[in-house]
């Protein structure tokens, strides 16, 4: 009886142990982190929300230590995920991860995390445990691992608020190199890799620091330093901005090299501008358009953007080509030219959307538009027998293919229907698109029986297409981005071929349809 009492005794002090252990655990967990013990309350949590992460642990023990860090990572994703606990150890949730076909017990930290979206087991969180990267997974499950996540970025300086960034400049005692960049900017991407080469070398001199300043949170950062592209370099030295490393191709010694010898960028002689230069090409303006045109019976008129390379590359023809009709007594008619950045009115009145547009008037009437003229000869030949241009091609909207062309009407409705978009934005003028859309074509014609996928394009030169592109962040063309139910999830930042497209697509497919590990 006595031995019988002694070990009655020790049971009793061993559960209220485990009570008084699992009150202080209780205690120290967020009541945001869910608690799940049975198979109904999975189905229930996985079925009413589209984004959570779940701890399974061997025992309570084992998920004191990362049930800390998940109370923090709730608070912060509140309201975009929901975190979860099982405890394979507990009687009643046992059974639960037998089912689920879970085994924390075999993990050698005793505790696994996976992820559910949309109803379905998702993918096993295998990212660092840390805060930061955590909320990230969770306000973005699909989206690309944060740079200081690379273990080749441990020597870079990562900037994560306004308030580390300005402590930072502010008490650092050694140079800094602060690289400004955004998640997906393919140059940054390529630069990357050589800036942390640079940051190992130059460890304990030289700081070389990043930060993400893509958010609208930091506004007033680029504002500051001017960031108007990614990457933007600055250098500071006691606190003080000192000028911007301009070398976007550098390797990791070019960056070592300057680092130890910095010189700010040589500054460029101004430009002289193509209606300041000697030129045989009338120059006209919004004021002078009218009066112009009425003196002269015909008129080739380049409408253009100093920027534009397929001006500059026109422009001597151009010129050659009016120097030899302004020495011709007997000329068909004379060259002029609009920069239309500038006189802006007149690029609105005729319509001009791509550069260089060349028009025909005669008799101060417009007559034609004219894409073919390129060249001094053809120019010429043209204005002594002056004709109607060949038949304009057919637009790619207007071509049958497996690509849904959308509009701002269209653009977020159709898109929130599709597992995997990929969409081009373009401009029908741009070389690079016209290089890229019978690529874009066939890798939308290898997906053309799969209702979930699609591949879309955007015009953004019609309409209030404009105004969509600006607001997806378009600046530059073409620009494909991948988007998920209609989120925006990346940009597309490989190569621009049917392969390309094809392996990007099946690779975010792979992402999005792991297979689940039990039905639920």
């Amino acid at each position: 009886m006595a031995l019988r009492r002694a070990w009655d005794s020790q049971a009793t002090c061993f559960l209220l142990l485990v009570l008084l252990f699992t009150c202080l655990l209780a205690a120290k967990v967020s009541p945001l982190v869910e608690k799940i013990d049975d198979q109904k309350e999975l189905k229930k949590l996985t079925r009413t929300r589209n984004n959570v992460l779940i701890l399974y642990s061997k025992s309570a023990a084992t998920a004191e230590r990362p049930l800390k860090l998940l109370s923090d990572v709730a608070e912060a994703v509140k309201g975009q995920g929901t975190i979860a606990w099982v405890d394979c150890g507990n009687n009643e949730s046992r059974k639960l991860c037998k089912k689920v076909k879970v085994d924390p017990a075999s993990k050698k930290n005793g505790v696994e995390l996976l992820h559910y979206k949309d109803g379905a087991f998702h993918v096993e969180y295998e990212r660092p445990e840390t805060f930061k990267s955590m909320v990230a997974f969770m306000r973005d499950p699909e989206g690309a691992p944060l740079w200081e996540e690379n273990p080749a970025a441990k020597d870079v300086v990562h900037i994560d608020s306004e308030k580390e960034f300005r402590k930072l400049i502010r008490k650092e005692e050694r140079p800094i190199l602060m690289i400004f960049y955004a998640p997906w900017c393919g140059v940054c991407k390529r630069i990357m890799p050589a800036f942390e080469q640079a940051a190992t070398e130059l460890k304990g001199d030289y700081v070389m620091a990043g930060m993400n300043v893509h958010p609208a949170e930091f506004d007033e950062i680029k504002q500051e330093f001017n960031v108007k592209g990614y990457p933007t370099f600055c250098y500071f030295e006691k606190g003080k901005f000192l000028f911007n490393f301009e070398n976007y191709g550098a390797t990791a010694q070019d960056f070592v090299g300057w680092m130890k010898n910095p010189q700010a960028p040589q500054p460029k002689a101004p430009e002289v501008t193509w209606a300041e230069q000697d030129s045989a090409v009338f120059h006209l303006t919004d004021d002078s358009f009218d009066v112009f045109l009425k003196e002269h019976s015909s008129v080739l008129v380049m409408f253009y953007a100093p920027w534009c390379g397929h001006c500059k590359k026109m422009k001597p023809d151009y010129e050659e080509a009016a120097e030899l009709l302004n020495n011709n007594n007997n000329s068909p008619g004379v060259l002029a030219a609009v920069d239309v950045t500038t006189h802006k009115n007149l690029g609105e009145k005729y319509q001009i959307t791509g550069f260089p547009t060349l028009k025909y008037f005669e008799n101060a009437e417009e007559k034609w538009t004219l894409p073919h003229l390129r060249t001094k000869d053809k120019i010429i030949e043209w204005l002594h027998n002056p004709q109607a241009p060949p038949p304009p091609e057919q637009s790619w909207d207007e071509q049958e293919t497996n690509v849904i062309h959308l509009s701002v009407e269209d653009f977020k409705e159709f898109l929130k229907k599709k597992k995997q978009a990929l969409v081009m934005f373009y401009a029908p003028w741009c070389p690079h698109c016209k290089n890229t859309i019978p690529h874009f074509a066939a890798a939308a014609d290898h997906f053309k029986e799969e209702r979930k996928v699609t591949f879309a394009a955007v015009d953004c030169t019609k309409g209030t297409n404009h105004d969509l592109c600006k607001q997806e962040g378009v600046e530059g063309y073409p620009m494909v981005s991948y988007y998920n139910y209609g989120k925006f999830m990346e940009r597309y930042s490989e190569e621009r071929s049917e392969d390309g497209f094809i392996s990007y697509i099946r690779r975010m497919k792979g992402q999005d349809y792991v297979k689940a590990r039990e039905e639920l």
